[in-house]
């Protein structure tokens, strides 16, 4: 089982099913979820608003390598993706670009990571 936090704003989307995937930096750890894992949602974990927001637990279903830039999203292959705004609002942001500002302010471009 792998717990993910979720920053407040993104919550909503987490709970409504609405954000069905996530982009995670490397975990210091060096765990992340793998397919079949059951995922724990949270928001506010360490802390006493701390609130699981999906009940049952999820199930991972897939975990890519990705790399994010300002031009878009690669693969661990190298593929390119052909979809970055899709990719964007299945994480709940409302396109590609707002994903790739909120990243760069967050963790810096280029960010290599994984969409789980």
């Amino acid at each position: 089982m792998v717990a993910y936090d979720f920053q407040a704003w993104l919550a909503p989307a987490v709970s409504s099913g609405q954000k069905t995937t996530t982009i995670r930096a490397p975990r210091k750890d060096n765990r992340h979820a793998k397919p079949g894992d059951r995922l724990q949602l949270f928001t506010g974990m360490r802390t006493k608003a701390c609130r699981k927001l999906v009940d049952p637990d999820p199930t991972c279903a897939h975990v890519e390598a990705v790399t994010i830039d300002r031009d878009g999203i690669r693969y661990s292959a190298g593929v390119e993706c052909s979809t970055p705004d899709v990719v964007a609002q299945r994480n709940g942001f409302a396109d590609f670009e707002a994903m790739a500002g909120w990243i760069k302010e967050a963790h810096g471009l280029p960010f290599s990571g994984f969409l789980i």
